[in-house]
């Protein structure tokens, strides 16, 4: 084989970006320019993915996208969302001038855009629509969970895909592989055997990335996805983008170590790890939850984060006109109530990251309570961001109350912040590189410019 054919080999071996869309219409004139840029590239692709920080308009590019493919298949297409956003999505489609109707079962679906909560899934027909689109698509997190593969199997043959979400998860890529499966792009374990190693020096045994394939990994995400943390990322303007840093206080409250003394030892050494921190936490619920009353206490909005049912019964209790929202209770009243607080009918909203964190828009409220926090980076994160967005007009202060044994919490999400931010960054250059050009993976061709040593050419 000549060289000149091994180059052609190697070069017909690269991913190669596929193009499965087709000739929009006109984007809605109230697009931005980052907008316009994203939806371009959703159309053509057919497939993709938008990640895209809060505040961009995430909404707005899922509902024209809708529109666009229902126009274009004569089928309905679908915008599955967390709970309460169906009907914050509808609203969006009204300023929008795109008509989008709310369902909740099959016999409710008519022509063009649909708009339902994950957990109707179950009562509609996917064969139906022409296009899904995933509003918060990180629901794709979880590699063996029911909603993931109940979304892959639902939607496995439906003709144009759009998976939506602001933080692909920092410390693990496979989430990225989830949305390149549900996509159509690359099956997550073919992803993993090409740029990942099993890393056997841990117990957990985690998939890595391989040093050498860093930047050809983000190529290939780059070839199926679109990612922005501000306008000027895709090539827009981020004048009223780039809002103040978040004005953070820690206040810290003193667990008592006399508690839960295990025989034998003078004091309790508190264990903070994922799967005993409730039973540590326990121990301090009334302080932090009092504590956190006290600050949320005023006469503005304010959201009260917590991660138990006794904290948010108890901060319920103790908040004046403050509304609670809990798991147990139906879709119909959650979604009442987290909208009722947007509507301002009641000043304080107690709920937890994993309930109201996704999706929902609060920029009425400045100022967040978290009187609890977990491990989940990404749950602290999208809950910040419910008020941390564009459009909000004040400055946001976040008030976090933890024990003097959760440090190792705080270090946990500020470790994933970093890897989160370190993402995006190397994510953002790829998108560059892939935007600059045709190809987004090329062939390896180093130029022969070996230098051979004297002794050698002599001889």
């Amino acid at each position: 084989m000549s060289l000149q054919e091994y180059r052609e080999f190697i070069a017909s071996r690269a991913v190669a970006p596929q193009l499965a869309g087709f000739n929009h219409s006109p984007i809605n004139d109230n697009a931005k320019t980052h907008q316009i840029v994203a939806l371009e590239f959703a159309l053509s692709k057919g497939k993709s993915a938008a990640f895209l920080d809060t505040g961009l308009g995430k909404s707005f590019i899922e509902l024209e996208f809708a529109r666009q493919c229902a126009e274009e298949t004569g089928k309905p297409s679908l915008i599955l969302t967390p709970l309460a956003v169906a009907g914050q999505m509808v609203r969006e489609g009204i300023k929008f001038n795109i008509d989008a109707r709310q369902i909740k079962e099959q016999h409710e679906v008519g022509s063009g855009v649909m708009v339902a909560n994950y957990e109707r899934l179950p009562k509609l027909d996917p064969t139906s629509f022409g296009a899904i689109i995933l509003d918060e698509s990180s629901i794709l997190k979880s590699f063996a969970g029911r909603t993931r593969n109940m979304l892959m199997d639902a939607f496995a043959d439906t003709p144009y895909k759009l998976a939506a979400t602001a933080t692909p998860s920092p410390n693990d890529h496979m989430e990225l592989g989830n949305h390149a499966e549900f996509l159509n792009v690359m099956r997550q374990q073919e992803m993993l055997s090409q740029w990942f190693l099993n890393d056997t020096a841990t117990a957990s045994q985690d998939w890595r990335l391989k040093g050498h394939a860093v930047e050809d990994f983000w190529q290939f995400v780059a070839s199926w996805s679109r990612c922005a943390s501000l306008p000027s990322d895709l090539g827009g303007d981020d004048t009223g983008y780039i809002l103040p840093d978040v004005d953070r206080h820690i206040h810290t409250v003193e667990a008592d170590r006399y508690q839960n003394i295990p025989e034998g030892d003078m004091f309790r050494m508190p264990e903070m790890s994922a799967t005993s921190f409730h039973s540590e936490k326990r121990l301090t619920l009334n302080q932090r939850c009092e504590l956190a009353a006290e600050l949320a206490t005023h006469d503005k909005p304010v959201t009260v984060w917590c991660e138990t049912n006794d904290e948010s019964a108890l901060l319920a209790k103790i908040i004046p006109g403050a509304m609670e929202v809990r798991g147990d209770m139906t879709p119909e009243e959650k979604e009442r109530r987290l909208l009722g607080f947007v509507d301002g009918d009641f000043r304080a909203i107690v709920t937890k990251p994993k309930l109201a964190g996704f999706g929902v828009n609060w920029q009425h409220c400045a100022h967040a309570v978290f009187a609890s926090i977990s491990f989940s980076y990404e749950q602290h994160y999208q809950a910040v961001r419910r008020s941390h967005r564009f459009g909000q007009s004040e400055q946001v202060k976040n008030d976090i109350v933890i024990a003097d044994t959760e440090d190792v919490i705080w270090q946990a999400i500020n470790v994933k912040g970093a890897k989160h931010k370190e993402m995006k960054e190397r994510m953002s250059n790829a998108m560059s590189k892939a935007q600059g050009g045709g190809k987004v993976r090329t062939a390896y061709d180093r130029p022969l410019d070996l230098a051979f040593p004297e002794w050698i050419r002599k001889g």
